[in-house]
Parts: structure tokens; C-alpha cells; sequence
């Protein structure tokens, strides 16, 4: 019961989210269909893809965010992962960012969801996984802690500026992100 009431009350953020920008509508929309259309969207047995949690952890100033150069995909990005069946995202993103960084006192800046995104994830033959989607909800995440020890997810860690953050995520999805970084900068 209790996890059912943390999907309703997921689902409710969600729909209540302003998107930035015309691509991230769609992908608000996907994701709103994703939850609608089955029950295990939250456990990675779910073949079509899952629910999973990431955030922009930022420093205490809010001038870095600490982003990971992912081992399996091969690309700088923010932390994240998989909910593993917890309807509680903001819980996966707070968990994802302490595992990946070895930071334990990381915080939400707000509850509200910072950003969405749905990407496909390839293949991965070796764990015979198909490739998949992944639908993810980010938050805005900070610590008072710039001593992070990466993790065996991570080929390496870095704090980085915004300027040097635009230089190493060009991405769409992470331009948006940006965007709104600036907009907190500016707050």
C-alpha cells in the first residue's frame, strides 16, 4: 500500500511539472504514458524500460556540479540510476548521487523534479539485456562535501564550472539542464 501511494504521489508531481521547452514536453508526456500503461515501470524487469532517478548535484555555493564519466556508456553525464522498485525517485537520485560520488550528506534543494528525459539505452549482450528505455526524472541536488571517491560505475568524477560543463555536456538534454542551472546562478 505504502508504494502505491508513493506512485500516486509521483505521478502527481509529474503531471503537475512545467516542462522547459517543447522536448522536454514530450518526454513528460512519454513518461505520464510509460507509468499509466503497466505496474512494474520502477523495476529494471520491465523490458520496455524504467523509471530511474538522477540529479545535478551541486556544491554549496551552487558554482560546480559534480558530473560522472559513466563506465558502461562511455560519456560525462550527471549521476543517476536505476529506481530498483522504489516509486520514491527523489530517494533514487539522493541514493544514486551518495553511491556514485561517495558523498553521504547530499540534499534535495527543493522536492520538485528539476528536469526529464527519456533515452534509449543500448544493448547490453554480455548481461543479455535489450536495449531499453530509460525515463528519467532528475533533481536538484546539493552537498556541503567537494570530496568525492569514484566509483566502480564511473571511469572518473569532476566538479566543473558552467562554462566548463558546456564544454563536456553538449547534449540537448544537458543543454537544458544548463539553461536552468544558469537560472539558479541567477536566483
Amino acid at each position: 500500500m505504502h508504494k502505491e501511494k508513493n506512485k500516486k504521489t509521483f505521478v502527481e508531481s509529474l503531471e503537475k511539472y512545467k516542462p522547459a521547452d517543447k522536448i522536454e514536453s514530450v518526454h513528460k508526456e512519454q513518461i505520464l504514458e510509460f507509468l499509466y500503461a503497466s505496474d512494474n515501470n520502477f523495476d529494471r524487469s520491465n523490458l520496455k524500460g524504467h523509471i530511474t532517478g538522477s540529479c545535478w548535484l551541486l556544491n554549496k555555493d551552487k558554482t560546480k556540479a559534480l558530473i560522472t564519466h559513466h563506465r558502461k556508456l562511455d560519456k560525462w553525464m550527471q549521476l543517476g540510476g536505476h529506481a530498483d522498485g522504489s516509486p520514491d525517485v527523489l530517494d533514487v537520485a539522493i541514493r544514486e548521487a551518495q553511491e556514485e560520488s561517495g558523498i553521504d550528506n547530499v540534499y534535495a534543494l527543493h522536492a520538485e523534479i528539476f528536469d526529464v528525459d527519456v533515452h534509449l539505452i543500448p544493448a547490453n549482450t554480455t548481461k543479455g539485456e535489450p536495449e531499453h528505455y530509460h525515463y528519467d526524472v532528475r533533481y536538484l541536488l546539493w552537498t556541503d562535501n567537494e570530496n568525492f571517491k569514484i566509483s566502480y560505475e564511473s571511469k572518473d568524477l569532476k566538479w566543473v564550472t558552467l562554462e566548463e560543463a558546456e564544454k563536456d555536456l553538449t547534449d540537448s538534454s544537458f543543454m537544458r539542464m544548463l539553461k536552468k542551472w544558469k537560472e539558479v546562478l541567477s536566483s
